[in-house]
């Protein structure tokens, strides 16, 4: 019997999509307004799902306030109300699109969760982008 569980959480970030190997005229083309020189920002919701078998002790698949401290130590702590091109070591080399973030995200929470839990990141950029990892 498996059950899934979900903990919403939510941040604030700033960025800007850039590929350095391209031209300022090519970043403008595909990146359009996300390229601002000047940054800009969106209010991320993210949501964190695992999936498995309730713990016959405790009825829990996962211990959501432990969910929530993990979330707010490895997620939150590092990106909210950052510039997530300048403020965090994640991005210095990798363009912050919302692909990219979910990925960083997954993977970042992955190592604390054990294994044997299913696990899926969406990130809402916006109220109508998203994006799931794994897909």
């Amino acid at each position: 019997m498996k059950v899934a569980v979900f903990r919403k959480e939510h941040f604030n970030a700033a960025h800007r999509l850039y590929n350095p190997d391209w031209s300022e005229e090519q970043n403008e083309k595909v990146f359009g307004k996300c390229n601002n020189p000047n940054w800009h920002g969106h209010n991320y919701e993210l949501v964190v799902k695992l999936v498995g078998e309730p713990d016959p002790d405790t009825g829990y698949v996962y211990d959501m306030k432990k969910l929530s401290d993990l979330i707010k130590e490895h997620v939150l702590k590092k990106f909210d109300h950052k510039n997530l091109n300048l403020d965090t070591e994640e991005f210095k080399s990798v363009n912050p699109t919302a692909e990219n973030i979910a990925v960083v995200i997954y993977n970042t929470l992955r190592e604390h969760i054990d294994d044997n839990l299913e696990m899926k990141v969406t990130l809402y950029e916006t109220e109508r982008n998203f994006v799931e990892y794994p897909a």
